[in-house]
């Protein structure tokens, strides 16, 4: 459900507190405001009643004014697509941390949760987003498990599963559909998550796809994708209809080579998302707010950039009263010191100054340790000796090369995949490089897109058999090891994917396990999302599930030696 109706009486009220019946609650005076539609800068008075803009004109009275003199005023930033647990935090720590900011909506898919869970992570996100204070709607997960390569702990969602959840008022249509495969080949499940949603809105997510293969999938209604890295590739894709989502998360950062795509003419079709990124990411550089000012600095048209940030966003989900400051839409707009370097002053939303909102409370409706695995053998934990297919990490990216090397060669890290709900497999094992040439010790993550297994890359085994269990003891969360003792811990033991501790508790941890991952010569900036990357089975083009190594070209789990 995309809007909700209004009923007489607030029609009646916003009638005649436009026309200056009755007194207005809010009124935002010698407002600086920018028109989205024009993308033109326009002074006057935005006029709110029940959360709601009134009016644009001015000489309306409210119970409370503020005076905007030498500020700007921009509609509320959108997240396009944004997994909420990959912040590391429970729902009301997101909001508290984003929504000041200036992130007033959010647009998220709970697969994460849902991959653990089932159907109960995707209701645990339905019922956090009717109490938090900032927007978040929610797309129903589309594919859990993401492939048949991997094992999780949700199960299958169907779609006669997700058939009852759509008419949430929170829920918006079909999350990103990953199994691109699964598409090409008319796999029956996807084709009738497609065929229930169609007519609706169904997110893509189509790396590196173009041509024909493109085409077909573009030609199932599928209207939009995040993970474009590539202009060309971007480019290809607007022309066949799907919107792009420019996504800077922890890891995948991608605003600089898409950022020529934000034009005037493409800015309809061209918006901003995090799809993953942790607290301590949020604290230094910001949320979408980091994105605008970024996308800015790179030679954006400030007026573009903040209407992709907000207005294009709301069009394409159907949001028909958000993203804009014009009668009837959403009173959540952002007051700003400095335009072009998205300096935020104050942000309301629905009316109410974000500062003065009470903390959202959300209760934990799952229980119980997700981590059900045993610590393995030490012999568990070695893989194929001599030539063998390595994963190469590439710092910033989500995507991976692929090269044959011998298993002792110098930058050439062990890595593992161990099951964790309980069903007692062996680790899957396999190599990668890009961890560091003197990378000494372990690092391990509960959080293994998208089923979250937990995976560990390290110089030997007994490290990483020290970090597994740890994680197991703990319920999950990132480790790092240095001379076969822990070195850094974070828990993370609600679903093994987030921490009801405060953000700035978050943050502080993160601070500790970056330090710990450098001193064991980690090389990469954010080892822990990276980590957790190379076990999703559906980003090019080599990936280790608890399955084994899955050669993601041709959608098969190929042998770690090398013919």
């Amino acid at each position: 459900m995309n809007s909700s109706k209004i009923d007489k009486k607030s029609l009646e009220r916003r009638i005649d507190a436009a026309l200056g019946r009755i007194p207005c609650e809010l009124i935002i005076e010698k407002a600086e405001f920018l028109d989205v539609f024009s993308c033109d800068w326009k002074k006057g008075d935005i006029a709110v009643i029940d959360g709601t803009i009134v009016g644009i004109d001015g000489g309306l009275s409210g119970r409370r004014t503020i005076d905007a003199k030498g500020k700007r005023l921009v509609p509320g930033f959108i997240d396009a697509h944004v997994h909420v647990e990959s912040s590391l935090m429970v729902p009301g720590g997101f909001d508290s941390v984003v929504l000041p900011r200036g992130t007033t909506t959010a647009i998220c898919d709970p697969h994460e949760l849902a991959n653990v869970a089932g159907v109960a992570g995707i209701n645990y996100f339905l019922e956090a987003a009717t109490r938090m204070n900032l927007d978040l709607r929610v797309m129903l997960s589309s594919c859990v498990p993401a492939t048949h390569l991997e094992t999780n702990g949700g199960g299958e969602i169907s779609a006669s599963q997700l058939i009852p959840l759509a008419s949430h008022p929170k829920a918006l249509g079909l999350a990103e559909m990953m199994n691109m495969p699964g598409v090409l080949h008319k796999d029956p499940g996807v084709m009738e998550k497609i065929e229930v949603f169609s007519g609706g809105i169904i997110d893509g997510h189509c790396p590196l796809l173009s041509g024909k293969d493109l085409s077909a999938y573009a030609a199932t209604g599928i209207s939009s994708c995040h993970e474009s890295t590539q202009y060309d590739e971007a480019l290809e894709k607007l022309s066949k209809g799907i919107s792009i989502w420019i996504r800077e998360g922890s890891v995948a950062k991608d605003l600089n080579a898409l950022s020529p795509l934000l034009t005037l003419a493409r800015s309809t079709s061209v918006g901003f998302c995090t799809d993953d990124r942790n607290p301590l990411d949020i604290f230094q550089e910001g949320h979408i707010d980091y994105l605008v000012r970024g996308a800015i600095k790179n030679g954006v048209p400030v007026e573009v950039a903040y209407r992709s940030a907000s207005w294009t966003v709301a069009r394409h989900y159907g949001l028909r009263n958000k993203g804009a400051i014009a009668p009837g839409y959403e009173a959540d707009f952002v007051l700003l010191d400095d335009v072009k370097q998205c300096s935020v002053n104050s942000v309301y939303r629905r009316g109410i100054l974000a500062s003065e909102m009470e903390t959202a409370t959300i209760p934990s409706t799952l229980h119980g340790n997700s981590v059900r695995a045993s610590k393995p053998e030490l012999a568990d934990l070695e893989g194929p000796k001599g030539r063998v297919h390595v994963i190469e990490v590439k710092a910033g990216s989500i995507l991976t090369g692929r090269h044959v090397e011998n298993s002792d060669a110098p930058g050439v890290a062990k890595l593992s995949v161990l099951e964790r709900y309980g069903r007692n497999s062996k680790p899957a094992n396999g190599y990668a490089s890009g961890f560091g040439m003197n990378f000494k010790g372990a690092i391990a993550s509960s959080v293994g897109h998208d089923s979250h297994n937990l995976i560990v890359v390290g110089s030997h085994s007994k490290a990483m058999q020290v970090a597994l269990a740890a994680l197991i003891e703990c319920g999950g969360g990132f480790c790092v090891v240095h001379n076969d003792e822990v070195a850094s811990l974070l828990s993370l033991p609600f679903g093994g994917l987030m921490s009801m501790a405060s953000p700035r508790s978050i943050e502080k941890s993160l601070r500790e396990l970056r330090a710990a991952a450098k001193a064991i010569g980690c090389e990469l900036d954010e080892p822990f999302l990276q980590l957790a990357f190379l076990s999703l089975p559906v980003i090019p083009s080599l990936k280790l599930t608890d399955r084994g190594l899955v050669d993601v070209d041709a959608f098969k789990v190929i042998d770690v030696r090398a013919a």
